[in-house]
Parts: C-alpha cells; sequence; structure tokens
C-alpha cells in the first residue's frame, strides 16, 4: 500500500527483455535504499513492483506480461524519468490517499494549460473507469495523488501546485502523453457493495 506522496524521482537504468517478460533497473537519487530489501514493494510510475535485487543506488524488478500490457512500463526507455515511493509502514504519515499501486487502465493527457503557478491537466480516461470519478475525489496518476477538479463524462481535470510539478514527473507532461492511472479504491469497494446489495 502507498500514498501517492513521491519520494523520489529515478532514472530507468535498463529494461532487458528476459524470456517473454522484462527485468526494469531503476538508478534512485534521493531514495532511502536501507528501506528497501529484495522481497519489498516499490511504487514505480504508479505501479506497484516487487524488489529482485538492490545494487549500489539501483533497485531491479520483474515486469509480468500481465503488467507490461495493462501499463506504460513497456513503453520505458533509459534514462525515463519515474516517480517512486516505498511502501507504507504502520505509522507513516498519509499525505495523499490510500494507493494500491494496481493500475486500473492506461489514460490521456489531452490538453495542459498554465493557471497562475499551478499547471492544470485534463486527462481523458477509458469509459470504463469514468464512473470512479468525482469532483474533489481522490486519483492516482503515474502513482502521483491528486484532487480532481471537475469531471465531464470521461474526462477529468487536476491542478499541479509548483512543489508537485518539482518533484514528480508530471510537470513534463504534454498532451497526448500517456499516463498510469488509478482509481479511488473505496469507490470500487462502494461499486461492489452497493451491486451485491442489489440482488
Amino acid at each position: 500500500m502507498f500514498t501517492g506522496i513521491v519520494q523520489d524521482i529515478g532514472r530507468v537504468h535498463s529494461l532487458e527483455p528476459r524470456a517473454g517478460d522484462m527485468r526494469l533497473t531503476v538508478a534512485v537519487e534521493r531514495l532511502d535504499l536501507g528501506r528497501i530489501a529484495v522481497g519489498d514493494s516499490l511504487c514505480v510510475q504508479g505501479c506497484c513492483v516487487t524488489a529482485a535485487a538492490v545494487h549500489g543506488r539501483t533497485v531491479e524488478a520483474d515486469l509480468s506480461r500481465e503488467t507490461l500490457s495493462l501499463t506504460t512500463l513497456g513503453e520505458l526507455r533509459p534514462g525515463s524519468a519515474v516517480n517512486l515511493e516505498p511502501a507504507l509502514r504502520a505509522g507513516d504519515p498519509l499525505g495523499g490517499h490510500l494507493v494500491s499501486g494496481h493500475v486500473d487502465g492506461i489514460a490521456r493527457v489531452t490538453a495542459r494549460a498554465g493557471d497562475a503557478r499551478s499547471l492544470r491537466l485534463t486527462i481523458e480516461v477509458p469509459e470504463p473507469l469514468a464512473r470512479y470519478l468525482a469532483r474533489k475525489g481522490s486519483v492516482a496518476v503515474d502513482g502521483v495523488s491528486l484532487t480532481i477538479n471537475e469531471v465531464q463524462g470521461a474526462t477529468f481535470g487536476v491542478n499541479l501546485i509548483p512543489y508537485t510539478q518539482a518533484v514528480t514527473t508530471l510537470g513534463a507532461l504534454t498532451a497526448g502523453a500517456r499516463v498510469n492511472l488509478e482509481v479511488d479504491p473505496i469507490a470500487r469497494y462502494v461499486e461492489r457493495l452497493l451491486s451485491a446489495a442489489g440482488r
């Protein structure tokens, strides 16, 4: 479990094909790798992966075909910037919202505009995910916890304050960019409970 509060921007060191899937190696800048042991979970660009090896300032993780088909991780290249967050521990502050790292789908940035010192992004989601979006609700975009400003059909808008632009990869997004999207898990559970109650 994560919070959507990015702790470092890493750089992809390599993506190595391995018998149909891939091994991802990420070099970290500020992240305390003393907190990451082999077998631990790490959120990379919104995706929960398992640390397969830790060497110096790099972390390696295996990406299954399922992960590659449902996320943007297979589109990364050496040098690509990625948002990083270690797993939440008991007693850690919950500054964003509960994020599982289980990507629901790939969304697309449709517009980018300045708004005073903030940056406003409009993002289009796959139609089946639109029902989970709510004005002033939470969403994770590439692993970053954000508050939804408005929703219209299958699109929603968010504001990126200067801090978010500086410490995540989102400030570099342009129209057409593909992003990993995770809806608020509470919305999924509410839907499940309501559908079960309606039987």
